[in-house]
């Protein structure tokens, strides 16, 4: 477009427009590839926030999305839940977990609000309430954590 009428201005006599035309043509493009750099940038950001939140986002983040980037937000959490039923068997495989490589299977953790009972793979419950500590699996409780329900406590 801006090839076409900077030809056209040529041809009417007015070759003083020409670099003007074909400046401000960069300028757009250059602004475009700043536009698309960011909105990139903020997707890759919002698909680390399922990978530390969880599927479930706190109210603090939601709100500063917009509408379209909650909604890429959504299918990317129900393709990667897709993906996790599809590998691993019977259960799937819950990638999420264990993002960091754990120094121990079992940590000690103070809960910080009322949640109920816990079942723990071997069949045993835990009455999670407020303040009371426990040592668990560290797998059972990451994503708890996470939430806000437990702590870990650093001895």
């Amino acid at each position: 477009a801006a090839a076409s009428l900077a030809r056209s201005e040529a041809k009417s006599g007015r070759t003083d427009l020409i670099f003007l035309i074909r400046f401000r043509h960069c300028c757009l493009l250059r602004n475009q590839r700043c536009i698309m750099a960011y909105l990139y940038d903020r997707l890759l950001r919002i698909r680390a926030l399922r990978w530390e939140y969880g599927s479930v986002l706190p109210s603090a983040i939601h709100f500063h999305m917009s509408a379209e980037e909650v909604e890429w937000f959504n299918r990317y959490k129900k393709s990667l839940a897709t993906y996790m039923r599809s590998v691993g068997g019977e259960e799937g495989l819950d990638l999420t977990q264990d993002i960091k490589p754990p120094k121990s299977l079992y940590i000690e953790v103070r809960c910080l609000k009322d949640y109920g009972e816990l079942e723990i793979e071997d069949g045993t419950t835990v009455l999670l309430k407020k303040n009371s500590q426990h040592f668990l699996p560290r797998w059972k409780c990451e994503q708890l954590i996470r939430q806000g329900v437990l702590e870990h406590v650093l001895s």
